[in-house]
Parts: structure tokens; C-alpha cells; sequence
């Protein structure tokens, strides 16, 4: 790998991207890379919950600009930028947004336009105590936000704080991110891993499929009325229930001692 680092140990698959030296910006390698290794962790049963970090002080900078303006086709710069969308960058959020096993992400340092994106693809999302969000694409490059911010940001903080994030394009800093609600909690910086290797453990340690029907039962919740969602949830726990895992959660509930769940 040229552009990350990922490898699997006890349950943990843990992919760094690699790019320090630009902060981690996103090029098409960058994306191929990601994509094989969301891939590979999706399919490994050995694999239950995959942490994503930055190696060195920021998480993501986004697109690498000088990367995605360049081109000798004939296409114009804008055709080029959304086909770069298309093939690379949208897929590669769609796939670890949707990925059936949970994500932890840590933020480390700052993380700018689609770089906020691809953090918040996560399902668990903690920062370090100096990392800052911003969304540069409006002020700064006459964009829209990109790799999902206009979906994740409007659903995590309302539409207020949304229009003036990507509006202004103002420095969120972390702590504040935990009060709003775009992240799950924000740590000092030098617990950053810590944390989320604890709850990357506590994830290892789970009913992995279960997890994954939690995941879509809560993105399906968002368009389904009250009445959907409760003949959904019926649905679902059907399925579940006839799963070994929850046979063992029922033994191990009655006999007060920690269950012991199987993956898939």
C-alpha cells in the first residue's frame, strides 16, 4: 500500500491513512487503497470493527487539488471533478458508510472539506481535543460540499449550524462538535487511540451481525413513518432471534456472565 496502513489484530481492523507529509489529502491511489481494504475488512470474518485514523497532526484535508485539477482529456475541469465523484470519491463513502460491520473513527488534528465527510462516515466518531472540522468547499473553492457533508452535517446538527458550517466555512473545533452532536465525544489528544481502541474492543467483543441490522434499521428510520418503522423492527427481530447469537445473549443474560458471541 502506498497511501495507508491497514492491518487486523484481534478482532480489529485498523486502517491509517498515509499521506502525512500533505495531510492526508485524497488522490485517486489514496481512494483505490481504501476502497480494497473496506473491501477486504467487509469480507474477513476475523475482522469485526474497523478503526479509521490519520498518521500525523491531521486526520484529512480533503481532495488532493493538484491531483483532480490536472487532466490531458478533453474534458472540462468541472466534468473532471464530478467524474473523479463519481468513480472514486462518492463510492468510497458510500461503501464505508455502508458497510454491514461498525466503524470507529478518530480524528486527529484537523480534517477540511471532504475530509469531514469521510470522518463521519463513521459510526462512532471521537476527536482529539485539537482537531478542528471545516468545510473549505464554499468560501474557499467556489463548491458545494462534497463526499457526503451535505447529508452527514444537516442530519447531525439541524439546518441552522449546517448552512452557516458550509456557508462561513469557520474552524468547528472538536469540543464543540461533541456539543452540537456532529461527533460522539471529544478526548484529549493523547487518549485519541485509546479511546477509540476501547470501543473498538467493545465493538470486537459484539454480536457483529446484530450490529449490522442496527445500522440499517436506524438509516431506514429516516424516511419511514412511525408505523413502518415499528412493522420493520418486527420484521428484523424475526431474523434475529432465530440467529445463535441471540440464543447465547438469552443464556448468558440468566446466568448474570458475559456472552460470548460468533461473528457473521
Amino acid at each position: 500500500m502506498e497511501t495507508i496502513l491497514y492491518e487486523v489484530s484481534e478482532g480489529i481492523a485498523r486502517l491509517t491513512l498515509n499521506r502525512p507529509d500533505v495531510l492526508n489529502s485524497i488522490d485517486m491511489t489514496m481512494i483505490a487503497e481504501v476502497r480494497a481494504s473496506v473491501a477486504e475488512f467487509a469480507g474477513d470474518p476475523n475482522a469485526r470493527v474497523l478503526l479509521v485514523t490519520g498518521q500525523g497532526r491531521g486526520f484529512c484535508a480533503g481532495a488532493d487539488l493538484s491531483a483532480n485539477v490536472a487532466g490531458e482529456d478533453d474534458m472540462s475541469r468541472g466534468q473532471r471533478v464530478a467524474h473523479g465523484m463519481d468513480i472514486g470519491f462518492n463510492p468510497m463513502v458510500r461503501e464505508l458508510a455502508e458497510v454491514s460491520k461498525p466503524v470507529v473513527t478518530a480524528v486527529n488534528g484537523m480534517t477540511a472539506g471532504g475530509g469531514v465527510g469521510l470522518a463521519l462516515a463513521g459510526d462512532i466518531v471521537v476527536a482529539a481535543r485539537s482537531a478542528k472540522f471545516v468545510q473549505v468547499f464554499g468560501p474557499r473553492l467556489a463548491l458545494i460540499p462534497d463526499m457526503g457533508c451535505t447529508w452527514f452535517t444537516p442530519h447531525l446538527v439541524g439546518r441552522a449550524r449546517a448552512r452557516a458550517l458550509a456557508l462561513l466555512g469557520n474552524k468547528l473545533p472538536a469540543e464543540t462538535a461533541a456539543e452540537w452532536g456532529l461527533i460522539y465525544e471529544c478526548v484529549d489528544d493523547e487518549k485519541l487511540i485509546e479511546t477509540a481502541m476501547t470501543y473498538a474492543k467493545q465493538l470486537a467483543a459484539g454480536p457483529t451481525n446484530a450490529f449490522g441490522e442496527i445500522k440499517k434499521a436506524l438509516d431506514i428510520a429516516e424516511h419511514n413513518t412511525l408505523a413502518q418503522q415499528l412493522d420493520y423492527e418486527r420484521d428484523t427481530q424475526g431474523m434475529l432471534g432465530d440467529h445463535p447469537n441471540f440464543a447465547e445473549g438469552v443464556v448468558s443474560f440468566l446466568k448474570k456472565k458475559e456472552p460470548e458471541f460468533v461473528a457473521g
